[in-house]
């Protein structure tokens, strides 16, 4: 049912849950799984700056592939630099280039109406993800 399944990473507490998730179900559907960290970035005087969390963006990835690929899932992962907004259409495109049958990603705790009031990344991606969208709270 869902051969290739995409998962969503953040850096934040909740993206362990949103890896067990997607644990679960690639071990149940015999799935492939392509891990995406879309790491967003700021100029700033001049510099660059990361804005994402203090761990590094290619070490999310890393331990999430090898969290996979411990359990004996096919994976790998993705990494996209984007300026701040370009989270969700990064998302969706991996989405497609991967020919992902399902996405899994949190919500990050938003409440859902600071969510749609704020346009948030999960609402996004489910408005334009060609396929179905799983949202771990």
């Amino acid at each position: 049912m869902f051969q290739r399944v995409l998962v969503a990473i953040d850096g934040s507490r909740q993206g362990s849950k949103t890896a067990a998730v997607a644990l679960d179900l690639a071990k149940r559907y015999g799935s492939r799984v392509t891990v995406v960290h879309v790491r967003e970035h700021g100029r700033y005087e001049g510099d660059d700056v990361d804005l994402g969390p203090a761990t590094p963006a290619q070490e999310l990835i890393d331990e999430a592939v090898e969290r996979f690929r411990a359990e004996g899932i096919p994976a790998e992962g993705v990494l996209r630099r984007v300026s701040p907004g370009g989270t969700p259409e990064q998302i969706v495109l991996v989405a497609e280039d991967s020919h992902a049958q399902l996405i899994i990603m949190g919500t990050r705790g938003m409440t859902e109406w600071k969510s749609l009031l704020l346009g948030g990344v999960a609402n996004k991606v489910v408005t334009h993800a060609p396929c179905p969208v799983l949202l771990v709270r």
